[in-house]
């Protein structure tokens, strides 16, 4: 006979309600722990990375540029007349003194141009020569004059003194005396005259030389000049050194002021540098410089910083003080280091990629187990080619990675392996 159950359908309804409570809570519970966990950090090749440590001590700041060897001393040889190019008697590369022909030109109108200025030299100083013979012979005249009359009114101031010693004695009448007196006094001034017209002709004389001996010289001025072009026909260097370029060629027409030649000293050379402008700020003249030619390094100073920007870059202008290394000639390329200043007792790191002076970046720091990195903000001061200063974010000893991590960008944390 069957037992009639009573209570076990509702307690096993209670069951799966509690178990399904329970399953449900358990879910939920993994679903929440998942969620609240981190993502795995991304896994970056140690060998792929530059790791370096913060330290604290003296940092040289200094900027970097690249440039070329320039010489201080350049000649320009431009043409002083239209003229013809005949002959071209040096190639550039060949040294040069400063009486070295480089080229032969001609011109007939500039050779008839200085005989004629010759001539009309000659023609004026013949007329010079002539005027001062002329007035030589007027002053002379003059003087002749002058000492006839001086003769003269000698005789008849005799004449007159004695006819007064004898009109005092009554021996002769007194109109007599007057006569002669009076006549004396005549030619006394007709000699002080005479002397006065020989003191303002010879002021006239000078006056007339000077002017015909100013015209003379413009002529010979002149003449000198046309000679000058004349002889620059035949094209020198002007300055020892070495031939850099010639410009025309052999039949060419120059008009005057065309630049023919250019020749360099080769042995007084200075670097010339391409500073970025953001850099070049602080660059000062008579800071030291050291110039890398490739071939050997060359200290210098700082003499010129170009005011203007180029191209984004500021042209500083490097003079050496050692010799150069052999094989340096112009427009030879080099590389630069300028010092800026010794900074002492400061926060410092090697320069991270993408680091900027006087600003604000991110960078991965090194935890304690060498193997995590965390993306810590930092703050950085003044920067150098190599090095920069930490102002802020970093503790000397941390251990940071200065290589460029832009493809995590999107995260905060990596690990090394």
């Amino acid at each position: 006979m069957d037992i009639v159950r009573t209570g076990i359908v509702e307690k096993k309804k209670k069951q799966r309600i509690i178990a399904g409570s329970i399953a449900f809570i358990a879910v939920a519970g993994i679903t929440l722990g998942i969620s609240q966990l981190k993502p795995a950090a991304p896994v970056v090749e140690r060998s792929t990375v530059w790791v370096d440590v913060v330290k604290r001590g003296p940092m040289l700041r200094q900027v970097r540029g690249t440039g070329t060897l320039v010489p201080e001393i350049v000649r320009w040889i431009p043409a002083a007349t239209e003229a013809r190019v005949e002959k071209v008697l040096v190639q550039p590369g060949e040294p040069v003194g400063p009486e070295t022909v480089l080229l032969e030109l001609s011109d007939p109108e500039q050779v008839q141009r200085t005989l004629n200025a010759g001539l009309q030299l000659r023609a004026a100083e013949s007329e010079y020569v002539n005027l001062e013979a002329e007035l030589e012979s007027e002053r002379l005249r003059q003087e002749a004059e002058a000492a006839r009359l001086k003769a003269e009114y000698e005789a008849a101031r005799l004449r007159a003194d004695a006819d007064q010693a004898l009109a005092k004695e009554q021996l002769l009448p007194e109109i007599t005396r007057k006569i002669s007196q009076q006549s004396a006094d005549e030619l006394r001034n007709r000699y002080q005259l005479e002397q006065r017209r020989i003191i303002a002709g010879a002021n006239g004389s000078r006056a007339r030389l000077a002017a015909r001996r100013s015209q003379v010289e413009q002529l010979r001025s002149m003449y000198e000049l046309q000679r000058t072009q004349l002889a620059s026909l035949q094209v020198r260097a002007g300055i020892n050194g070495v031939l850099q370029q010639i410009g025309v060629e052999v039949g060419q027409r120059v008009p005057a002021g065309t630049i023919l030649a250019k020749a360099v000293d080769v042995t007084k050379l200075k670097a010339q540098l391409r500073v970025a402008e953001t850099q070049a700020k602080d660059i000062q003249p008579g800071q030291q410089a050291v110039i890398d030619t490739r071939n050997g390094v060359v200290k210098g100073h700082v003499v010129r910083i170009d005011p203007a920007v180029q191209n984004g870059t500021v042209t500083v202008d490097v003079a050496l003080d050692e010799a150069l290394p052999r094989g340096a000639r112009p427009d030879l390329t080099v590389d630069g280091t300028i010092e800026l200043e010794r900074l002492d007792n400061i926060l410092f790191v090697n320069r991270p990629v993408h680091a900027q002076e006087l600003g604000a970046g991110s960078i991965f720091k090194l935890e304690e187990n060498g193997s995590d990195a965390t993306r810590v903000k930092v703050q950085f001061g003044r920067g150098s080619v190599s090095t920069i200063e930490v102002t802020g974010g970093l503790a000397e000893g941390d251990r940071v990675i200065l290589s460029d991590m832009s493809a995590w960008n999107e995260n905060d944390r990596i690990r090394l392996r």
